[in-house]
C-alpha cells in the first residue's frame, strides 16, 4: 500500500496547500494490472489545479510507479463510492516528510 499524500499540482513546489484538510473518497479506480487508487474530494472538487484528478495511489505492482495514477484515472475514468468516506489530510509543501 503507498496511500501517503494527495497531490495538489504536480512539480510545483511554490503551490499553496489549502487550509480545508477535511475531505473525502469519493471513488475508486482499479487498472487490473497492478495499479488501485482512491479518487478524493477537496473543497466539493476533485479536480486539481493542474488539470488533474485529486486521488491517494492505493496500491502498485512491482514495477509500477504512483505517478502512473493520473493516466489510469484519465484513461479509465472511475467509479464512485457511496456514501463517500470522510479523511483529514496534514496540508505540507512537498518534501516535508
Amino acid at each position: 500500500m503507498v496511500a501517503h499524500h494527495v497531490t495538489l499540482k504536480f512539480g510545483d513546489r511554490a503551490a499553496v496547500p489549502p487550509t480545508d484538510t477535511a475531505a473525502e473518497v469519493v471513488g475508486h479506480v482499479d487498472d487490473g494490472q497492478g495499479l488501485e487508487a482512491l479518487v478524493v474530494r477537496i473543497a466539493g472538487s476533485t479536480d486539481r489545479p493542474d488539470g488533474s484528478t485529486y486521488h491517494i495511489t492505493w496500491s502498485l505492482a512491482p514495477g509500477r510507479e504512483a505517478r502512473e495514477s493520473n493516466a489510469v484515472i484519465a484513461n479509465l475514468g472511475w467509479t464512485g463510492l457511496a456514501p463517500p468516506i470522510p479523511i483529514r489530510l496534514a496540508a505540507r509543501p512537498f518534501g516535508d516528510g
